[in-house]
């Protein structure tokens, strides 16, 4: 299959009021998601999240296209590779989704799991079908040090020195994987300090860029190549600096080859997301170092907390959100009596699917 985007359309520009509209998208898909923390339904609450996340994208004033999405068109029902989304008015976006980071931390009741879409100018998003890829991720003060082909010890000198720091001062978050063991014992001898976390590889590596609130320093090792766009989408719009290389498995050499890439190629910042004009936007469901999750409080309401930013003014917004749920309910159903699709699901197993207003 090829890319949905092979070149970036620098049309109708993309207003800056549409950062609430994706708030809304992940307030809906993390309400959503949250009454299922801790009761082992992973499923459940990924395909709660999606439906949210699909219905409401559908109303936002753009003519988007999912680049970053659940699978392929025949492995997801919604949010596939190239499904159009929003209402099909201009602007022609890229849209990246991933409607829970952290599916099992959700589904155990752990930290750290959020909804978060990206958005960016049509043809603005690096697109593969390979899912690995090793990832180095820093913040504004590291940015023009880091060089992946070189040693870890030498990186991390370099992060240490950019910052007038020791390399013992350093945080190195790494996903909690066997294919890790020879990273993490490189990092420990250097010196620096290792957080691992089960899941969550966006949360984590928008965590690096914000050190100030996180205590996160670096990023290192082998994620998704998915959550490596959505990453780079936050880091375009706070700064600081990624540089990612294909992971092949010997399973992924033919449709490397097919997509003409080169498994050895340092992918920078731009090659991941172009263009200055990139949206990401982030609600948490369970509590976590980045966001606070879902509260369901007394009177039918609820509290969510997000993040929204944008890389062409650089602005960074935390969102304090109380929602009305009789009320969201009460919309849908007025939506429904005029025969347009809600931004609220219907139920499943008691559980509402909720949209913000």
């Amino acid at each position: 299959m090829p890319p949905p985007n092979s070149s970036r359309d620098l049309g109708t520009p993309i207003d800056r009021n549409i950062a609430l509209e994706l708030v809304r998208v992940t307030e809906g898909a993390a309400m959503s998601a949250a009454p299922y923390m801790g009761r082992n339904r992973k499923n459940d609450a990924d395909g709660a999240a999606v439906d949210s996340m699909r219905r409401s994208l559908n109303f936002v004033d753009m003519d988007g296209v999912v680049v970053i999405g659940e699978g392929e068109k025949d492995e997801a029902p919604m949010l596939y590779i190239g499904e159009q989304v929003g209402n099909g008015n201009p602007p022609r976006v890229d849209v990246a989704v991933d409607p829970i980071d952290g599916t099992r931390l959700v589904a155990r009741g752990l930290p750290g799991g959020i909804a978060t879409v990206s958005l960016a100018e049509r043809g603005s998003m690096f697109f593969t079908h390979i899912p690995y890829m090793e990832k180095l991720i820093v913040g504004p003060k590291a940015a023009k040090v880091i060089d992946i082909t070189d040693t870890v010890k030498n990186n991390l000198k370099r992060i240490a020195k950019a910052d007038d720091r020791h390399i013992a001062d350093l945080t190195v978050v790494v996903l909690d994987r066997p294919r890790h063991e020879d990273l993490l014992e490189e990092i420990r001898s250097a010196g620096a300090r290792v957080k691992l976390i089960m899941d969550g590889d966006v949360a984590a590596g928008v965590m690096a860029v914000m050190e100030h609130r996180t205590g996160i320093d670096v990023l290192m090792g082998i994620g998704g190549a998915p959550e490596a766009v959505l990453a780079a989408c936050a880091i375009k719009c706070i700064g600081g600096s990624m540089q990612g290389r294909l992971w092949l498995r010997d399973s992924d050499r033919a449709m490397a080859e097919a997509e003409g890439l080169d498994a050895g190629r340092v992918l920078e910042l731009d090659d991941l997301v172009a263009g200055d004009n990139v949206f990401f936007a982030a609600t948490g469901i369970t509590d976590g170092e980045l966001l606070e999750g879902v509260r369901f409080l007394a009177d039918d309401r609820a509290r969510t907390q997000s993040l929204v930013m944008r890389s062409y003014s650089g602005t960074v917004r935390y969102i304090d959100a109380y929602h009305s749920l009789a009320k969201l309910r009460m919309r849908r159903e007025e939506a429904e009596a005029v025969g347009v699709s809600a931004l609220i699901s219907s139920k499943a197993e008691g559980v509402e699917e909720l949209a913000p207003g």
